[in-house]
């Protein structure tokens, strides 16, 4: 009987380590652990667990307990995606359209902005609006930018004051309304991001790994009439800031890959938007942006 209670002692030791969650990997990861935290979430991801595979996108996007890997990222994103993990398509999305994957964003962005995810409908809303890799749709560009300024992302209420100036009224009363239908048949959103870190909850949608802000690397560009019937003369975006110094730092340290191009701060509202160039056709800014992986860049219409 004392063997058989040794044994019971034993199995009672072994429980927790046995019972690690995506929970236990976020514990693990706000402790300063991120090596712990990956090991808990390894397993659990391959047994299908969407909220692990997104946790881990996460982890080797950011280098932090794995080695920085984009190609291993976008694969935890995309199985997490592909069981209805709603960030998962955002960040799945976001970081195809900084690869220049524009087709294969917007699949992602589309469900996760119609899911009404913020960060997804700010991309998916401005594509709208300049038919970049989807059909022109102005009224329902300005429902989902309209919805996602309304959630308090910067980005969206600066490219909202844009399309302000150059979306006739009428449109734009059409897309507060479609927003308003959108808002009314959507499903319950998940909570709002308010702090640049997630902090831990008891809610199943906190179970998710701490992320930064939940505003796109890059803030996408309206492309205005005018600049449609341009010259062709395009420019390359590696960012957008608050600070414009910010702006100037990230220019001098890219400078020498640069071959020559001219800096732009292009004032977005509260935001200063580092623009380089030109070059004449799309396709040079996309080899341009090409040549400077893995930094964030995407061709936009100079004007």
């Amino acid at each position: 009987m004392r063997f058989f209670g040794l044994l019971a002692l034993a199995a009672i030791a072994a429980a927790p380590a046995a019972a690690q969650n995506v929970r236990a990997g976020i514990d693990a990861w706000a402790a300063g652990k991120p090596e712990q935290a990956v090991a808990i979430w390894k397993p659990l991801a391959a047994r299908g667990q969407a909220d692990a595979a997104y946790n881990l996108g996460q982890a080797y996007k950011l280098g932090r307990g794995v080695p920085a890997d984009l190609v291993t990222a976008q694969r935890y994103y995309e199985q997490a995606a592909r069981a209805g993990h709603l960030e998962a398509k955002t960040s799945l999305g976001l970081l195809l359209f900084q690869n220049g994957n524009r087709s294969g964003a917007m699949r992602w962005l589309r469900e996760a902005a119609d899911a009404g995810e913020p960060r997804a409908m700010l991309v998916f809303g401005t594509a709208l609006f300049n038919g970049d890799g989807v059909p022109e749709d102005r009224v329902r560009a300005y429902a989902m930018v309209s919805r996602a300024a309304a959630q308090g992302l910067a980005p969206a209420q600066a490219t909202l004051s844009e399309m302000d100036q150059i979306i006739p009224l009428e449109e734009r009363r059409k897309g507060v309304i479609l927003a308003q239908q959108m808002v009314a048949s959507a499903s319950p959103a998940p909570p709002k991001v308010a702090e640049a870190v997630r902090q831990p909850s008891k809610s199943k949608a906190a179970s998710s790994l701490p992320r930064p802000v939940p505003t796109p690397a890059v803030a996408p560009s309206l492309m205005t009439p005018t600049s449609k019937a341009s010259a062709g003369a395009f420019r390359i975006q590696l960012g957008a800031f608050r600070d414009r110094a910010a702006a100037q730092k990230l220019y001098a340290s890219l400078s020498p890959r640069l071959g020559g191009a001219g800096i732009n701060l292009v004032p977005s509202g509260t935001m200063t938007r580092l623009q380089v160039g030109p070059y004449a056709t799309r396709a040079a800014a996309s080899a341009a942006c090409a040549a400077l992986k893995p930094q964030p860049c995407f061709p936009v219409p100079a004007r």
